[in-house]
């Protein structure tokens, strides 16, 4: 079967946009969902406050702990497009992800590809990232390196807030370019998205992003990481540990109870 239009641009370029994909309704179930999260955060809250203003909330694998995530991670139409996207028979959801940055809040988010932080290996790894305030550069639209999941290179995972916690080296990796500097020689994608606007992006495409510098609007954005065919399960050093899943062993399939298979559905 041929690759659709869609399929061999999110293969190109290792980032697809995707307008409205997400409808009103979803939308507002995930806010409400988010605004729960940030009065009673779960288990894996790794928010901080910003020296001069601004706040920052983070939450990840919150569909293990609400209703409304979960639904949403499971049967909105993301389990087939990530199906499609990927030219994959069978999908497992990763986890969930929450980046909110208030109004004022001065937290860029570095450079770095994702996978290296993940407890997998194999390239059929994706995410959906869902805009649910409009979303400019000034208030931290995600930036794309195109093809940058081509170059072969996971990068060493740093902490993104002033003070986190280490990551352990593995020899693997190499230190994360320069990518502002080298911003001529590179194409850059990014895009100014409206609420129910979704970016789709490969594991190992470089991105980032600006803090929100706006005095009035919010940056609220929600994603879902899938795999398919060829994950495996890794947990090698420089992973993140909240993400690692103790019932597998290195090599194994994904599908577990953490990472449920969500396509084809039953």
């Amino acid at each position: 079967m041929k690759p659709d239009s869609q399929q061999k641009q999110f293969q190109d370029n290792g980032v697809i946009y995707l307008p409205q994909l997400i409808n009103k309704r979803w939308q507002q179930r995930l806010i409400a969902a988010i605004e729960n999260d940030i009065k009673n955060p779960g288990p894996h809250y790794h928010g901080y406050k910003i020296d001069g203003g601004g706040n920052f909330h983070g939450n990840m694998r919150l569909w293990e702990h609400d209703a409304e995530f979960k639904d949403y991670c499971f049967n909105s139409q993301l389990p087939a497009l990530a199906a499609k996207l990927m030219n994959s028979k069978q999908i497992s959801l990763f986890y969930d992800q929450l980046f909110v940055k208030e109004p004022g809040t001065n937290a860029p988010t570095r450079w770095h590809n994702d996978q290296p932080y993940w407890s997998v290996r194999g390239w059929d790894v994706m995410s959906f990232w869902v805009a649910l305030d409009p979303t400019t550069i000034e208030t931290g639209a995600l930036e794309f390196v195109k093809g940058s999941h081509k170059w072969d290179q996971w990068f060493q995972p740093e902490p993104f807030a002033v003070g986190g916690d280490e990551y352990e080296t593995n020899s693997d990796y190499v230190k994360m370019r320069d990518i502002d500097a080298e911003r001529d020689q590179l194409e850059m994608l990014s895009w100014d998205m409206q609420p129910g606007d979704v970016v789709a992006f490969h594991g190992l495409t470089v991105h980032g992003a600006r803090g929100n510098s706006s005095p009035k609007l919010r940056r609220r954005g929600y994603t879902v990481r899938y795999c398919g065919d060829d994950a495996r399960y890794y947990a090698g050093a420089g992973t993140n540990e909240d993400l690692r899943n103790p019932t597998l062993k290195q090599g194994e399939t994904l599908f577990s109870q953490q990472y449920p298979k969500v396509w084809p559905q039953k």
